[in-house]
C-alpha cells in the first residue's frame, strides 16, 4: 500500500513540477539512476557508457546510485515520495505494474523508435509485457536472465555423489536427486542447497523450486490465491522436509555463501557468475534448474530501466535509457544481464562476452532459459502482498508446521489483496 501511495503522490506531483525543467543545451545536467548492484565490474561498464554519452552530449553527467538489494524498492519509493526521485531507476519485476500503472514513469516508446539505429522491433512483446500499457513502454528490460544451478562440484565429489552434469548425462537430474546430493553434502559440513536471496524473507525467490511442481501463488490473472493448491502444498512440503529432515539447505538464521566454496549448490540468476572467485578455489558449473513432477521449467528474472516521471530532466534521462539500451551497449551490458534483443541470443555473441561459461552452458542454460522460461510472479500492490505472504509463511518455517493449513490461512489473507 505505501508503495502504491507513494508513486501515486508523485503522479499528482507531476501537475506541479511539470516536465518545463528541461534543461537548455548550454545548461549542464546532472542525472542519477538508482540501481542496486555495487559490483565493481558492473560500475566500471555502466560509468565507461555513461562517459561515452558524455561525448556527444558533454553538458550531461550521470551518476549511478547503489541501494541495498533487500530494502531496494523500499528505498527508491521513499526517495520519490520525499521529491527526491532518481531521474532513472532499475526496477524489479515483482513491483513493474504498480510503476507502470501508477503513473511514475515517463513513457520510453517514442524516445527508443526515434533513436537511429535502436530496432526495438528486435525485442519481444513477450519481454516488454510486464513494462508497458496500452501499447506504451514505460521501463526497458535491460535484464532477462534466467535462474540456474551453480554446483561446487569439489564438495558433490567429496560427498561420493554424482555431479548434476553427470544425472543430467544419465537423465537424472530432478529434485529428489538434488536434494539428495545437497544432504551428502550437508553430512560433510557444508552447506547443501542455498536459494539465493530468499533467507526465508524474499519468499518469491522460491519460485525457482515450486515452479517444478507446476504450482504458483496466483491466478494468470492475478485475482486467485493459489498458495492452498496442492502444487505448491507438495512443494513447500518437499521444501520443509529438505530443510528440517534431511538438511538439505540451511535452516531459519544460517547464512551460506555459496561463492565462497561454502555450499554444494545455489540457485541463483546467470547475472551473478561475476561473483565467482577468479582466483578458481573450486571447481564450478552451471546447470539448468532440476526437473519436478511437473517436468523440465525454466524461470526468468526481469529489471527493467525506468525514466521517473518526477525526474527534472526526465527527456534528457530517456535519451540516455535508449543510448545504454542500444543495440551496441546491450551487447556490452549482456555479459553480466542477458538480453532481451533477439540479435544477442546466439552462442557465438554470448560466448564473447560471458568467457566464463562454456557454449554448452550458454546453449542448455542461457538460451533455452530466456526462450522457455516464466517470468517471477508480480502484482500491483506487491508490497503488501510480499509482506503478508511473508508474515504467513513464518509458521512454516518451524519443524512441526503444518504447511497445508497455513497455506489455507495465507490465501485468505491475501485474496482480498489480489482482487483490488
Amino acid at each position: 500500500m505505501k508503495l502504491k501511495q507513494a508513486l501515486k503522490s508523485t503522479a499528482c506531483a507531476l501537475a506541479l513540477l511539470g516536465l518545463g525543467g528541461i534543461a537548455k543545451a548550454e545548461d549542464t545536467v546532472n542525472l542519477r539512476m538508482t540501481i542496486w548492484s555495487a559490483n565493481e565490474a558492473h560500475l566500471k561498464l555502466f560509468n565507461e557508457i555513461a562517459a561515452d554519452f558524455k561525448k556527444a552530449h558533454p553538458n550531461v553527467n550521470v551518476a549511478y546510485e547503489s541501494l541495498p538489494f533487500d530494502t531496494y524498492t523500499t528505498a527508491l519509493t521513499t526517495q520519490i515520495a520525499g521529491g527526491n526521485a532518481p531521474d532513472m531507476a532499475w526496477i524489479f519485476e515483482t513491483s513493474a505494474y504498480d510503476f507502470v500503472k501508477s503513473g511514475a514513469l515517463y513513457p520510453l516508446s517514442d524516445t527508443l523508435k526515434a533513436t537511429p539505429g535502436y530496432n526495438l522491433e528486435e525485442v519481444s512483446a513477450g519481454a516488454t509485457e510486464r513494462w508497458s500499457q496500452a501499447g506504451q513502454i514505460y521501463a526497458y528490460p535491460f535484464s532477462t536472465s534466467p535462474f540456474a544451478m551453480f554446483v561446487n562440484n569439489d564438495l558433490v565429489k567429496a560427498a561420493g555423489a554424482k555431479t548434476p552434469a553427470e544425472m543430467i548425462a544419465d537423465g537424472q537430474w530432478t529434485w529428489d536427486n538434488a536434494i539428495s546430493t545437497a544432504s551428502a553434502v550437508a553430512k560433510s559440513g557444508k552447506g547443501g542447497l542455498v536459494v539465493r536471496d530468499f533467507n526465508y524473507q524474499n519468499w518469491q525467490y522460491l519460485t525457482s523450486v515450486w515452479n517444478g511442481w507446476g504450482a504458483s501463488p496466483w491466478s494468470e490473472d492475478g485475482k486467485t490465491c493459489l498458495m492452498a493448491e496442492k502444487p505448491m502444498a507438495d512443494a513447500l512440503s518437499i521444501i520443509h522436509d529438505a530443510i528440517f529432515t534431511k538438511k538439505a539447505m540451511p535452516g531459519p538464521g544460517e547464512t551460506v555463501d555459496f561463492f565462497a566454496g561454502n555450499a554444494a549448490m545455489t540457485i541463483t540468476q546467470i547475472s551473478r557468475a561475476s561473483l565467482l572467485p577468479k582466483d578458481k578455489p573450486f571447481s564450478w558449473d552451471l546447470a539448468p534448474l532440476p526437473k519436478g513432477p511437473a517436468g523440465d521449467y525454466a524461470l526468468i528474472g526481469q529489471a527493467g530501466l525506468g525514466v521517473m516521471q518526477a525526474g527534472k530532466n526526465a527527456k534528457v534521462a530517456a535519451e540516455f535509457v535508449a543510448y545504454m539500451t542500444n543495440p551496441e551497449n546491450s551487447a556490452k551490458l549482456s555479459q553480466f544481464f542477458p538480453s532481451a534483443r533477439k540479435s544477442l541470443l546466439n552462442a557465438d555473441v554470448l560466448k564473447k562476452t560471458n568467457p566464463l561459461l562454456t557454449e554448452e552452458q550458454i546453449e542448455n542454460v542461457v538460451i533455452r532459459g530466456i526462450s522457455t522460461g516464466r517470468v517471477m510472479p508480480g502484482h500491483t500492490g506487491f508490497a503488501q502482498i510480499q509482506q503478508t505472504v511473508r508474515s504467513g509463511l513464518d509458521s512454516v518455517w518451524r519443524p512441526d508446521a503444518d504447511v497445508p493449513g497455513t497455506l489455507q490461512k495465507i490465501c485468505g489473507q491475501i485474496a482480498p489483496l489480489l482482487k483490488r
